[in-house]
């Protein structure tokens, strides 16, 4: 039997003792912000909101028509052909940033891409990729992978089902390099 004193005591502690510190691991913590919070101003008017894509695996690469690397959009299309019927899509960044080689407007893009090359993946406006200008989508990836900075173009973000940073292929990686193709199937295959 408890006795008045025992149940004083333990009311008593009750009230005094501090009150439990909880675990910061089991504390609710914010969650990351991931791709699927950008979009990108369309080449041709309107948006190109990646929340659109939110789920689905994509590629976002930054472009220019007076490039070496120019030819790539061709490789860019073909992967476009390949994958986009299994959930795959491209996004070209067209940027001035790398050798002031994407001089032109809306229109000298759009030659380049879409006539010169058949590019019909989506195209962005003219963006800037690098520096405090940077578009958001850009300086989030820098955060994210900050060893992995566009460093010329034709640069590519390979993006997860999950809106994250899964793979990134430098300017001097072609579209049709198997690495590219296999972080693609892998990407497609995930979730």
């Amino acid at each position: 039997m408890i006795d008045r004193r025992t149940m004083m005591t333990a009311a008593l502690t009750a009230i005094t003792a501090p009150a439990p510190v909880r675990n910061a691991l089991a504390q609710p913590s914010m969650s990351r912000i991931t791709a699927y919070g950008f979009s990108f101003p369309q080449l041709d008017g309107g948006d190109i909101k990646l929340a659109d894509l939110a789920g689905r695996p994509f590629l976002v690469v930054n472009t220019a028509s007076l490039c070496g690397y120019t030819p790539q959009y061709a490789g860019l299309q073909e992967l476009w052909v390949q994958f986009h019927g299994r959930g795959l899509t491209i996004i070209g960044v067209p940027s001035n940033d790398f050798g002031g080689q994407e001089p032109g407007g809306s229109k000298e893009i759009a030659e380049t891409a879409q006539h010169r090359y058949g590019v019909t993946f989506p195209i962005a406006a003219k963006t800037v990729v690098k520096g405090a200008g940077a578009h958001p989508f850009y300086k989030w990836a820098a955060e994210a992978r900050p060893k992995d900075l566009p460093r010329w173009n034709f640069h590519k973000y390979m993006i997860g089902r999950d809106g994250y940073i899964a793979e990134v292929f430098p300017e001097s990686v072609e579209p049709a390099d198997t690495r590219i193709k296999t972080a693609i199937a892998r990407a497609l295959a995930a979730g």
